[in-house]
């Protein structure tokens, strides 16, 4: 019998691993959760941090995803590398440059297309004042997208702004910022699936991780609520158990823990 504890911790990661035994089961997952995009910039490596929190690079595994939208500020090779690794291929890690960036051949903008979302990145330094929502907007309408993702702030956010969408994934390192003291390690992993899209954001709080979700539709309206810390899923017998309930209950694991576990 196998069991499915859901955790929001590093040993999630190798639970779901070991429970995945087939390709089918595999598929099955995926028609659940729909595109998976990870969202996270503002690294300052080495410039500002050493690496990422231990539980993030733990939880952070290649290839589960479909995308990597990264908002800049990566600072090294080694680390635009590493996450070009997290995407299902080379080409879905999108990034743009940030204001400290020194990588050659980084784009100030770019958009992306995914399910029925017209995604824009940008760095964050060009909207004055920083942060502002009618200043992002003013990108956000230069770039015609349903949602804006930025940075530089390093303060996550989801807002929604005359019918669009503004998420700050923060920085996933809680490197120094001159905007705030109070700069919390965080990334948010995004799942979309036609014109709906549900958020996570992760958080490392007194070096205790937090997830909250945020669910939205296209020209809708978001709904937040806190994440349960743990929940145990109860294991089927292997002689009940088909293909279609090994992914339900997988799915049930990740909704709960996160979808960066696969």
């Amino acid at each position: 019998t196998t069991e499915i504890y859901t955790r929001s911790i590093v040993g999630s990661v190798r639970c779901v691993q070991e429970t995945v035994s087939t390709q089918s089961t595999w598929d099955l997952i995926m028609s659940q959760l729909g595109e998976l995009v990870l969202l996270i910039g503002d690294f300052h490596i080495p410039q500002r941090c050493i690496d990422l929190p231990e539980i993030f690079k733990d939880m952070l595994v290649p290839t589960k995803m479909q995308y990597v939208l990264c908002t800049g500020n990566i600072g090294n090779k080694e680390t635009k590398e590493w996450l070009e690794t997290l995407a299902a291929n080379k080409n879905s890690a999108v990034f743009v440059r940030g204001d400290c960036d020194e990588l050659p051949d980084l784009p100030e903008t770019k958009t992306i297309k995914i399910g029925e979302f017209t995604i824009g990145l940008v760095h964050g330094h060009q909207a004055i004042p920083w942060g502002d929502l009618e200043a992002l907007a003013a990108i956000q309408r230069e770039l015609d997208c349903d949602i804006l993702v930025s940075g530089h702030t390093h303060q996550n956010k989801i807002n929604a702004y005359d019918g669009k969408y503004f998420i700050n994934p923060g920085s996933v390192t809680g490197a120094f910022s001159t905007i705030t003291n109070d700069v919390i390690p965080s990334f948010i992993l995004m799942a979309i699936q036609g014109n709906q899209a549900v958020l996570y954001v992760y958080e490392i709080i007194d070096g205790k991780q937090k997830v909250t979700q945020t669910k939205f539709s296209k020209n809708g309206t978001e709904v937040q609520k806190d994440m349960p810390e743990d929940k145990k899923v109860e294991p089927v017998p292997e002689e009940k158990k088909s293909e279609e309930q090994s992914a339900q209950i997988l799915f049930e694991c990740l909704l709960t823990v996160s979808y960066t576990h696969l």
